[in-house]
């Protein structure tokens, strides 16, 4: 393999004269240093049919802007280089006239794996008279050779830019006129966002059947995972030396590599917009971009970025001990239309329940005599713990609510809670989320009705008629599912499960306990109290003779014995977590590092589904799932494939201070990443309880670490 990062070989000196070139017209009589590399791009020329002449220009061209630009470049013709060791070292592969059948099986699906883990991909001209037999590669470059004009192959034509906001375009004039051999396709995928158009009148004579309207010539698309750039340009020679094609090039690489490289920390700014919160539960951004959020003791609170404050709209009377209280809020999607807002709190008085209402917001008045109750869970005062509390709208406009176990853990050994003994009911969780035909423990699933009732949307995990559980429910199985979220696209559920507390493993008990972070493309059981992380069992727990069944309960056919159970006996089989952690280290998942637990699933981002601006979360983010963890302060990405499954995860922001992450939603109207921090205080209101949002600057400029104060907002520049 020959690379512009190792020892000099006959590729490699060129590689090196060309960095050497570029820098020496910078500075004389000093050290020379390669340029900082901030992504790495592997050129692929082997050919095993037609081989184009200008292969090595190409190669020189693409050289030497990574020296201008700042990436480094490998360039090879051998295919063993396509092994998963070798490929993980780069972030863009540039198929540089490739032709034929280049790749054996296994190099494919090494190429698979790459695309499929957030590598990008550029093709240029005869990389689509590549790999015919392989259509995957075909759904990446996106269309195939079908042959051009010849006699001469080589013409002049005239393109047109139809979209010059995209990094490959937004250099180009809107009309490009240029001489090259221009390709026809076919096998042309649909999902292709044209960048560049050829009119073939311009070039194929009458009896050639030129196209009456301009066709594609230059594309991209996202692709399994990752980002593909083509172009049917670069033919020539010549090509290589032409500015304008090369700055087309350099933004198709830019784009590719978008979605492989997580943008520098330095062009992230956390924008404090409010401070001294009192124990802020969740959050949700109102139509006209203001924001609404609720605090646990009863406050419902507006932030205006018109006047940069927050103010209290109204106060509910609730009961806020153990860890009730107002815990849940979301905003209706016709809000513009009706003004009404959903909360979920704990009424004040001697009856024991959750509320989950709706009222009427004008401006900045929430009318409290305007409340519809919705829905009411009964519960339990006497024992902590677990309210759960999170609402979210899924995209067909069902509203979700998720509901904690109302079970005491403390008593349990930090195993799970089943004990079945007279007067310990609020010990048993399988009174609760093992239990058909109760709310809680459980995520529920909603159909909203104008005159503020409900009914039972399609799908859920029981029938209508409550013949074996509570058709509101849609997952049940559940701990304390703290906090949810629905992707907008595809309706997955998503939500992160506090577990239970037990160190290590215990034969005749269980597991060692571990947080959860779940999806649920259909409704089902997730285990509590049966079963935690992936699936993995507890033993029926005898508390008053303190012994042990001989097998662990069977994930396949669980089975609820409690006489505490007022539902059905056999449960559906249970589904395991997609990401599972202990207090120590995970051998699974070690990126989310050892300490305390309590893991909550944030949003799924889509570039494309949010305004353009210059600040919004960027393409890189594309498709992620963020999740977050309150005690260890983190914030995790995780990257999905297209059927929901983990490709990767990694730290978002990992040098950033959180305080106790709550909460956090992506703006509609601009796409930022607005969260509240709870304060590192238990049960109090704390300075460090902030509302806050992450802004992009996407445009060079040098990091500075410090704090920018103006009269409105704290600005934390990272």
């Amino acid at each position: 393999m020959e690379t512009s990062r190792a020892e000099p070989t006959t590729m490699k000196k060129l590689i090196l004269a060309v960095i050497l070139t570029v820098l020496a017209g910078a500075c004389t009589n000093t050290l020379l240093t390669p340029p900082k590399t901030d992504f790495n791009v592997l050129v692929f020329s082997k050919t095993a049919a037609f081989r184009h002449a200008s292969i090595e220009s190409g190669q020189r061209a693409i050289i030497n802007l990574g020296a201008h630009r700042g990436f480094a470049v490998t360039t090879t013709e051998d295919a063993q280089d396509f092994n998963d060791q070798n490929l993980q070292d780069y972030h863009v592969i540039v198929f540089l006239s490739t032709t034929g059948d280049v790749l054996d099986v296994e190099q494919q699906r090494v190429m698979e794996r790459f695309i499929q883990a957030g590598g990008g991909f550029v093709g240029i001209h005869a990389a689509a008279d590549t790999e015919y037999d392989w259509s995957w590669y075909g759904g990446l470059v996106g269309a195939y050779f079908d042959g051009h004009p010849n006699g001469p192959n080589v013409r002049n034509a005239t393109l047109s830019v139809i979209d010059s906001e995209h990094l490959a375009t937004k250099d180009l004039d809107p009309t490009w006129a240029r001489a090259d051999e221009w390709y026809d396709y076919r096998s042309v995928q649909p999902d292709l966002m044209p960048l560049l158009l050829i009119d073939e009148t311009t070039y194929k004579r009458a009896q050639e059947d030129p196209a009456p309207e301009p066709r594609p010539i230059a594309w991209y698309h996202a692709y399994d995972g990752g980002r593909a750039f083509y172009t049917g340009l670069g033919h020539t020679t010549a090509s290589y030396r032409e500015q304008a094609f090369l700055n087309h090039l350099y933004g198709g690489i830019l784009y590719a590599v978008s979605g492989a490289v997580a943008p520098p920390e330095n062009r992230f700014s956390k924008i404090i917009l409010d401070t001294n919160l009192g124990e802020p539960m969740e959050l949700d951004v109102l139509p006209d971009n203001r924001l609404i959020f609720i605090e646990r003791r009863g406050n419902v609170k507006i932030y205006d970025p018109a006047v940069q404050q927050s103010k209290v709209v109204a106060t509910l009377d609730v009961y806020s001990d153990q860890e009730d209280g107002v815990i849940g809020l979301a905003v209706d999607p016709n809000h513009s239309d009706n003004h009404w807002v959903y909360i979920m709190y704990s009424p004040a008085g001697d009856a024991a329940q959750q509320h989950v209402s709706r009222f009427v917001l004008q401006g900045d008045h929430l009318d409290v005599t305007s409340e519809k109750v919705v829905l009411v869970v009964p519960t339990q005062r006497d024992e902590c713990c677990h309210a759960g509390g999170s609402l979210e709208f899924g995209p067909d406009g069902t509203l979700y609510i998720a509901t904690g176990d109302d079970t005491n853990p403390f008593a349990s050994s930090g195993f799970a809670p089943m004990d079945e003994q007279a007067g310990r009911h609020a010990w048993d969780a399988q009174r609760t989320s093992g239990n058909s035909n109760d709310l809680r423990g459980k995520i529920l699933r909603i159909k909203l009705e104008d005159d503020g009732t409900y009914s039972i949307p399609d799908g859920n995990l029981f029938p209508r008629d409550g013949s074996q559980g509570r058709p509101e429910v849609y997952v049940m199985g559940c701990r304390n599912p703290f906090r949810i979220s629905i992707d907008q696209r595809t309706g997955f559920l998503y939500w992160g499960d506090v577990g239970p507390d037990a160190a290590a493993d215990l034969a005749t008990r269980g597991p060692r306990g571990h947080d959860e972070i779940n999806q649920a493309r259909a409704a089902g059981f997730f285990g509590w109290p049966y079963f935690n992380a992936n699936n993995k069992p507890y033993y029926r727990y005898n508390f008053a003779t303190q012994t042990s069944s001989e097998a662990p309960f069977s994930a396949d056919h669980p089975i609820n014995d409690s006489p505490n159970n007022t539902g059905t006996r056999n449960l559906p089989p249970a589904q395991p977590a997609i990401i599972w952690y202990p207090y120590v280290e995970s051998p699974e998942f070690p990126m989310m590092g050892a300490g305390g637990r309590t893991s909550m699933a944030g949003p799924v981002y889509y570039f494309d589904d949010f305004p353009v601006n210059d600040h919004k979360l960027p393409a890189y983010y594309d498709g992620k799932l963020f999740t977050y963890g309150w005690i260890r302060g983190f914030i995790m990405a995780v990257t999905l494939h297209e059927d929901g499954s983990i490709v990767r995860i990694e730290r978002f922001l990992p040098n950033m201070d959180l305080a106790n992450p709550m909460d956090m939603v992506i703006n509609p109207n601009d796409g930022l990443l607005y969260m509240i921090e709870y304060g590192k205080s238990w049960n109090t209101q704390n300075l460090d309880a902030r509302l806050f949002r992450i802004e992009y600057r996407p445009a060079d400029r040098t990091p500075v670490a410090g704090i920018d104060i103006d009269s409105s907002q704290t600005r934390l520049s990272k």
